[in-house]
Formats: structure tokens, sequence, C-alpha cells
């Protein structure tokens, strides 16, 4: 049987596709002005009844910077997306069946990083409480630990890395496609464009981003930038006024700012793993993988986080693959079905 709703007939899914909205209070009256209802979009695989007795663990995707629900389950010639891999492997008995629920994690500056801000708003709130609080209310959820787990790319990987160990008791397993890590490594090579470019809108953050969100068409040192004070919004707020956001850089000279970068370190994962040993043991399963190719080195950072946990005698599954940063969803195919065998069963 194929899916009924129009969203799963378009992606040709055997299971089903729902759009659901929550309004969250975490992100309400946020210094961006973002909105707080999301959407949330919710895979239920064949055979799923709401009104039957069987339940089922949920694997929550968090998507990358720049991402939204809409991009994760927009449908691309010649690719598939985590919705129809998830369709995909079930179908084909790889996995046991679950459902999937897409968070969306947007902000005016490309993303959230899924942690609480007093810029962007309370994203680790919402996700954990609100998001989940409403599949679990609407749908036929094992709605404890053991019945949920968490993964994402890129930022989503990040998200995935920083829930796990901020918020413990919450997923029983977590897997990190090419997550953000080692941010000497990753971040500080972004630093100069970023100064440079608002350099030419005289330093002023909020003037970049008025600019930037006013073109038709914008170039990758634009990109860089607005990523670089997404990233300082979530990592060094100073305030919750909009745009009171502090920079890992001096701001006429680009010289790197020991105290501001130091409160960017304190969340990089190679650095809150040493402390979070314990949260982290709660996992069932501990997914890391990264494409040795990668342009932001995250590759490296893998590896530094990897064998971080590892000295500290957890175990983790460590993938590398030979490509780069970009369209790399079929990896989901590995980490999917292996999130799924350690959740517990309806």
């Amino acid at each position: 049987m194929m899916a009924t709703s129009e969203f799963g007939r378009l992606l040709r899914l055997h299971g089903d596709l729902h759009i659901d909205f929550v309004d969250s209070a975490a992100l309400r009256g946020n210094a961006l002005g973002d909105p707080s209802e999301r959407p949330i979009a919710v895979y239920t695989p064949p055979g799923y009844d709401p009104q039957g007795s069987r339940r089922y663990p949920v694997l929550y995707v968090l998507h990358g910077y720049t991402g939204d629900v809409a991009a994760l389950i927009a449908g691309r010639p010649w690719e598939t997306n985590v919705v129809q891999w998830v369709d995909r492997v079930i179908v084909e008995g790889k996995m046991p069946p679950a459902l999937l629920a897409i968070v969306d994690g947007f902000t005016r500056l490309g993303g959230s990083q899924y942690m609480d801000s007093a810029q962007n708003g309370d994203y680790a709130t919402y996700t954990v409480r609100d998001v989940i609080g409403a599949v679990d209310a609407k749908y036929r959820t094992i709605a404890k630990e053991g019945g949920r787990g968490v993964l994402g790319k890129s930022s989503g990987g990040y998200g995935s890395l920083h829930l796990s160990m901020t918020r413990p008791g919450v997923f029983a397993a977590m897997a990190s496609h090419s997550g953000d890590t080692n941010y000497r490594g990753s971040m500080v090579p972004s630093f100069a464009n970023a100064q440079r470019e608002l350099e030419k809108h005289g330093g002023s953050i909020e003037a970049f981003v008025t600019a930037f969100e006013g073109k038709h068409k914008r170039s990758q040192p634009e990109y860089s930038t607005i990523e670089m004070i997404g990233y300082a919004a979530a990592y060094s707020p100073r305030s919750s006024e909009a745009f009171a956001i502090d920079l890992p850089w001096d701001e006429k000279t680009g010289e790197i700012r020991d105290d501001v970068f130091g409160r960017w370190l304190a969340w990089d994962p190679c650095e809150m793993c040493l402390s979070k040993r314990a949260e982290l043991a709660r996992l069932r399963l501990r997914y890391v993988d990264c494409g040795r190719k990668d342009e932001y080195a995250l590759d490296i950072g893998a590896r530094i986080l990897v064998q971080r946990m590892r000295d500290m005698g957890l175990e983790v599954r460590h993938e590398e693959f030979d490509d780069d940063h970009r369209n790399v969803g079929y990896r989901y195919a590995v980490s999917l079905p292996a999130l799924a065998e350690v959740l517990d069963k309806g």
C-alpha cells in the first residue's frame, strides 16, 4: 500500500508523511523576531495505525545550517532525502519500523545549533520539550528515553551531540554526520573573511544582515559571513537585544579575541565531551562519521572527538568515507538502521 497524503504520494513513499505545527513557548519573543510556530514533518511507516495498539520508536532529525523542514523533505532528481531513505530501508527489511520527525531549527541568521541562546531563543528546550511533546501527544510513540534517537548532518550533527551531552535522559542513541567539531581547525579559517565583509558595512552586524536579506543573489563570502554571525549568536550572545552578539575577533584588526573564542570552545564537542562522560555513557549508540575530503576539515574533528570518547572508555562507531561535506545524505542508509536497532521496539 502506498502513502495516502499528498506529501507521501509526491515522494512515492510506502509509509506516509505528515506536516504538523507546534507553537513553542521557548521561542516566543526571541531577539531576531523569528516565528515561534514551527513545522514538524513526521514520517509514519507502512502499517502504522493511529488507532492501533502498537507503539514505535522515534528518530529525530536535525537539519544543517541554512536548512529547514521544507529543505529536508524536498524531492530532488537523482537524490534521496532522509524521509525516502527511512522508507526505503524499512520496506527492504533493513531496519525495524520507526517514526521519523524532522525538527525545524532555522533562524534569521541561518541556524540555531539547537542551543538555548539569549539571542536566538531556546532551541534546545524547544526541541526536547515542545517538539517531542507534540509528537508524543499525537503519534503512537514509545514516549521515553529508550524510544528516542537523534541524528543530523553538519550543524544537525552538532545538535545531536550537543543535546545528547546537555539533555541526558531524552535520547538513547545519537548519530552525527559531518558534525561541527574542533573549532580551532574548522571555524578559525573563516574569521578573516567575515571580518572583511563586515568592514564593508562599517563593522555593523545589523547593517550586514539587512543588506544580506535584501539581495536577490548572495556571494560565497557573504554566506560564510552570515554563518559566522549565526554561530556567534548561539555561542557568544551578549544579551537579548537584537544583534547584541560578541564576535570572536577584533572588528578593527581581525585579531582573535581569546575571551570570546573561549566561549565558543566551551561548546566545541571535542572540549565538551571531556566533562560529559556520564551523559555520553547513557547512550546505547554513539555514531560519528565524516568524509575524508570535508571542506571544513571536520573529518579531523571527528577523529579527535572519537579518540577522546574512546580514551574515556566509551565505545563509538566511527566511519570515514571518500567524499566531501555536501550531498552525503546517502549516509542515512547506514545511521538510520543502526539507531533503530538499539532503540526499544513496539
